[in-house]
């Protein structure tokens, strides 16, 4: 495929739209999410004069009355979205006070402003199919894009960073919990913003709540300071149980039940537990676990909840059914009403 590139300046740009004779959001393209934080940044990018990437235009409909053609917007739109929002004064573009508004701009700042030249790569004619597919390249990478990478390229706000500063906590590496490659996916950020939104809601399927909150919290996430406090806690307090390093407290679905009840137990509910007596139901919990799991011993009365959590943690250890039944359990183990059969011994 031949491409052209050319120059256009905001101004052009801008004027076309108004227009529309140029469209900033056929349907394939992705919701504009930008937060106000990348917002900013890309207009103080702007303001100074710095480059930033081309954008893809593809050729549109002719109107063959009129003469006057008509262009798509291939790749670009959170690009030339924001440039509207701020010459524009948009209420969804809040400034920082770093940034002037485009009124407060001198003349010649606005003149600077609208003359900035912006890279387009002209695609010429193609059919809707070849968009989408060239925007889908443009926007990959050379694996398959797993739900946390798809929305850290959608969502760069608040509670996505905050989720990414407790995954990188030293609870997790002290612990062994994620390996170099699930880092690299984004596995960590994922389970991480899984436990937050399970403790500010409830036990929820999949990823299934994450577009919401991830848009909801895009811009301000006002529970940052407390939640930050509350983990902390969290997090020393499970230290403080002293589980033993080979224990499946540590694999993930164990770990993400683990969290979450103990943050229930110290911040929604009235009951005082100590780390070393809960650390010590635990301990007994999660090795018996293990045995029922490995033979056929029959441990009483409480073989039958043994086996519930161990298969509710073995499959579909992410369907809220699931979660909810691993809660429970370790909720009871948690607050000492679990009870273990005499016969375990």
């Amino acid at each position: 495929m031949k491409t052209t590139v050319t120059n256009r300046t905001i101004r052009e740009l801008l004027t076309a739209i108004r227009n529309e004779t140029l469209y900033p959001r056929p349907e394939f393209q992705r919701n504009l999410v930008w937060s106000n934080k990348h917002k900013n940044a890309f207009i103080r990018t702007v303001l100074d004069g710095y480059p930033f990437p081309e954008i893809y235009v593809a050729a549109g409909e002719v109107d063959p009355v009129t003469a006057e053609a008509k262009e798509m917007l291939v790749d670009g739109q959170q690009r030339l979205t924001t440039l509207q929002q701020y010459f524009y004064a948009s209420p969804d573009l809040k400034l920082s006070g770093e940034i002037p508004s485009y009124s407060d701009l001198t003349h010649k700042q606005k003149l600077s402003f609208l003359e900035y030249e912006v890279v387009v790569r002209y695609l010429g004619k193609m059919d809707h199919d070849n968009m989408v597919d060239i925007f889908e390249r443009i926007n990959s990478v050379n694996y398959a894009l797993n739900t946390m990478e798809i929305h850290n390229a959608r969502f760069d706000g608040e509670i996505k960073q905050f989720a990414e500063e407790l995954a990188s906590h030293s609870f997790f590496e002290n612990h062994f919990v994620f390996n170099t490659k699930e880092i690299q996916r984004m596995s960590d950020i994922r389970f991480m913003l899984s436990v937050i939104i399970t403790v500010m809601s409830n036990y929820f399927s999949l990823d299934e709540k994450f577009e919401d909150y991830l848009r909801k919290y895009n811009d301000e996430f006002i529970e940052k300071r407390k939640l930050e406090t509350e983990f902390e806690e969290v997090f020393r307090f499970i230290d403080d149980c002293g589980i033993h390093e080979n224990c499946r407290a540590w694999k993930k679905s164990d770990l993400f039940t683990l969290l979450v009840e103990v943050h229930n137990a110290l911040f929604e509910t009235e009951k005082r537990i100590k780390a070393a007596e809960v650390g010590e139901r635990l301990q007994r919990f999660y090795d018996l676990v293990d045995r029922s799991a490995r033979t056929d011993e029959d441990f009483g009365t409480e073989n039958d909840r043994l086996q519930e959590y161990y298969k509710a943690a073995l499959q579909g250890t992410n369907s809220r059914t699931n979660r909810i039944r691993r809660g429970k359990i370790i909720q009871e183990v948690i607050n000492g009403d679990f009870e273990f059969d005499k016969k375990e011994n």
